[in-house]
C-alpha cells in the first residue's frame, strides 16, 4: 500500500512544485493543487453521488425482489437485472469513481502529510516551512483556527450531502452519527498534522460543499422530470 501511495504522491509533488514556481507562495500553491484536483475530479463525484442516489433510492423496490423470491436466486437476479434495466442504473457505476478519489485524496495525503520525502528540491524544503496568514509555519500543526475551519467545513459539506429519503434503520442512525462525529475526529487530527495539510482538507470541504449543493440541485431537477413524465396525460377538448 505505501508503494501505491508513493507512486499517487510522485506527481502530486511535482505539480505542487510546479505551482509554487509560478506563484511563489507555498500556501497559495496548496489552494490551487487542491482546487485543480477537485474540479479535475468532480465528474468523479457527479456519477459516485449521482448512482449512490438512484440506488438508495431503490431499495424498497429491492427489498420487495428480495422478500419476494428468497428461496429462488436465479429470478431474484433476474428481477434485479430488469429493475435496473427499467430504471437505466449500473449497480457498478459509482464503484470506479469512488477508487480513483481514494488513491488520489491519499496519494495528496500521503505527500502533504511528509512533503520533504517527495520533494527533492532544495527550495521546496524550505518552502514547506513559509508562514501563511496566521500560520507561522506550515510544516508544522496549527493549533486551533485552521482544525476548527477544517471541523466546521466538513460538517456543512455533510450537512448538504445529498440524502435518499430516510429508509430507518441502522443505516439512517449510522450517517446521523458520521455527521456530527466525523467533523470533530478532522479537527482532532488537524491539530496534530502539518498545517499544510488541514488547510488542503478545509480548502477540499469547501469546494465539495458547493459540489454538494449542486448534486442537490441536479437531483431536484431529475425527480421533477421524472414527476412530470409520470403524470397522467388529460385529454383535451376536440376541436369543432
Amino acid at each position: 500500500m505505501n508503494f501505491i501511495l508513493s507512486i499517487m504522491a510522485q506527481p502530486l509533488a511535482l505539480l505542487l512544485q510546479l505551482l509554487y514556481q509560478v506563484i511563489g507562495n507555498y500556501g497559495f500553491s496548496l489552494i490551487v493543487l487542491t482546487t485543480v484536483i477537485k474540479l479535475a475530479m468532480y465528474p468523479s463525484y457527479r456519477a459516485q453521488t449521482m448512482s449512490s442516489m438512484a440506488m438508495q433510492s431503490m431499495q424498497p423496490k429491492i427489498r420487495e425482489i428480495q422478500n419476494r423470491y428468497a428461496n429462488d436466486k436465479e429470478m431474484m437476479n433476474q428481477k434485479m437485472q430488469e429493475l435496473y434495466q427499467k430504471e437505466g442504473i449500473n449497480p457498478a457505476a459509482g464503484c470506479l469513481p469512488m477508487i480513483v478519489q481514494m488513491f488520489v485524496i491519499m496519494g495528496l495525503f500521503t505527500l502533504l502529510r511528509n512533503p520533504v520525502q517527495y520533494m527533492n528540491s532544495e527550495t521546496m524544503v524550505f518552502a514547506i516551512h513559509e508562514s501563511f496568514f496566521w500560520i507561522k509555519d506550515l510544516a508544522q500543526p496549527d493549533p486551533w483556527i485552521l482544525p476548527i475551519l477544517a471541523g466546521l467545513a466538513t460538517f456543512v459539506s455533510f450537512y448538504f450531502t445529498p440524502q435518499a429519503p430516510s429508509q430507518g434503520g441502522m443505516n439512517d442512525i449510522m450517517q446521523k452519527m458520521m455527521k456530527y462525529i466525523f467533523p470533530i475526529m478532522i479537527m482532532w487530527l488537524a491539530k496534530s498534522y502539518p498545517a499544510g495539510l488541514a488547510l488542503y482538507w478545509f480548502v477540499s470541504q469547501f469546494l465539495q460543499i458547493f459540489f454538494n449543493i449542486s448534486f442537490i440541485i441536479l437531483k431536484k431537477k431529475a425527480d421533477e422530470g421524472g414527476e412530470k413524465k409520470r403524470k397522467p396525460v388529460r385529454a383535451g377538448k376536440g376541436v369543432n
